[in-house]
């Protein structure tokens, strides 16, 4: 998740233009800025964002949250804007005062994504739950979701619905298709068996012939979904050894299923405490190139499935390798890094003699606060009782609500909050 929005689409495009399989449905995406016009001033980061505007502003939010840093007012006015009538987010919408229409590419990626940043924000119960509307009344019958609606569920994009249901209030075990299946069904599906040198991994989809291959960063995503957990992850210092629970993927639990991609992403990290780019087809040169993005996930994960101790090779070589590859790729990298450290316990504003917080800030416009975070709390922000959600049918937060409202009134009450889309290609 991160930069790599954008080129995870520029990917997919140009795998279908090679004929090669497309693990995405890709459509047209909206017009591009011209060169010469001027982003919007809300936005992160100076460049095209066509492709990653509301994923890379998302990011942005999740690790300024958890490094107590609140956004500036226009920067989330910005992201709300982008928002369609019906609830859902392109990955960028140039001219938001034209209504989206039926060409509009709808991402379910960017609305998952957007949904966790705002709940992380707080005050906008009414817009994240449009947003988690639409995410529900796109799930496929297998139980999970694909890039954009219609399209085949895969890893990445399943993982951070999930995360994004689960954050705006929803009991994931109640989300279920009219055949039974719950978000959890299709990652169990994708999970490979232990054994082998791939086992534990989880596979971004089936190829044509139905066959899974081992992807590290859909395993990085879901660790995350079949845990019901967010991009934004608390530092988890439990440490337990990672073990492979045999037999076949739907046979297993979610939770046994996250350990075993916990245990393929600690054996992948475990020489060179880095994963690597996949090698593209036909490149004349193909020695492994280093992926910090994956890694940062991957660590993430890590910690999150109870092993952070595994992360931590991984964790001393992104200090030492990541400040070139986050200066190049501006914020969504520094939110990667960001949500690495906090998720270790790592310090980000002193990560390999870098403040990953200063520069994240620098990329936007001057934040309303920054405060320091408390380090016992699952992120830096507490939420009101105005940002508070509920499950339930697809009337979120609506009858109940108002029956809660009228014992609140006057009272003070709070939930913790915390805040997952990747590419297909590692």
């Amino acid at each position: 998740m991160t930069v790599r929005r954008r080129a995870a689409t520029l990917a997919a495009t140009a795998t279908v233009l090679c004929a090669a399989a497309a693990p995405v449905a890709v459509a047209a995406p909206s017009p591009s800025p011209s060169p010469s016009a001027a982003l919007p001033s809300g936005l992160y980061g100076t460049k095209d964002p066509t492709y990653d505007g509301v994923w890379r502003q998302s990011l942005a939010f999740l690790a300024q949250r958890v490094e107590g840093v609140t956004p500036a007012a226009k920067s989330v006015d910005w992201l709300i804007s982008q928002q369609c009538s019906n609830g859902a987010y392109a990955a960028y919408r140039p001219d938001v005062s034209q209504p989206c229409t039926g060409k509009t590419v709808l991402d379910t990626n960017a609305t998952a994504a957007a949904v966790q940043a705002l709940v992380e924000v707080g005050g906008h119960r009414d817009t994240v739950n449009d947003s988690v509307r639409w995410l529900k009344s796109v799930q496929n019958e297998d139980g999970g979701w694909g890039y954009s609606p219609g399209a085949a569920s895969d890893a990445n994009s399943t993982s951070l619905v999930i995360g994004a249901l689960a954050r705006q209030g929803q009991r994931l075990g109640d989300i279920t298709t009219h055949g039974g299946k719950t978000p959890y069904a299709p990652l169990l599906g994708l999970a490979i068996p232990c054994g082998g040198k791939d086992g534990g991994a989880f596979a971004y989809q089936p190829d044509k012939a139905g066959k899974l291959a081992a992807n590290a960063d859909a395993t990085a995503a879901a660790v995350l979904g079949t845990m019901g957990k967010a991009m934004a992850v608390g530092n988890n210092a439990s440490a337990k050894a990672p073990t492979c629970h045999p037999g076949p993927g739907p046979g297993l639990t979610p939770e046994q299923a996250a350990q075993n991609g916990a245990h393929y992403l600690a054996d992948a990290l475990a020489t060179s405490g880095h994963l690597d780019l996949a090698p593209m087809p036909g490149a004349a040169d193909s020695t492994p190139q280093p992926n910090f993005g994956n890694t940062a996930d991957a660590v993430v994960a890590l910690s999150a499935a109870g092993h952070q101790d595994k992360a931590a090779k991984a964790v001393a070589w992104l200090k030492k390798n990541s400040g070139a590859w986050a200066e190049q790729n501006g914020p969504a990298a520094y939110a990667q890094l960001i949500l690495a450290a906090h998720a270790t316990g790592s310090d980000a504003r002193d990560f390999g003699g870098v403040d990953l917080v200063d520069r994240l800030n620098a990329a936007g416009p001057v934040p309303a606060a920054v405060t320091t975070p408390d380090p016992s709390a699952e992120t830096g922000y507490v939420a009101t009782e105005k940002d508070e959600v509920h499950s339930g049918d697809d009337v979120i937060g609506g009858v109940w609500w108002y029956v809660g409202i009228g014992l609140v009134v006057g009272a003070g009450a709070g939930f913790l909050i915390s805040g997952r889309r990747k590419n297909q290609q590692l």
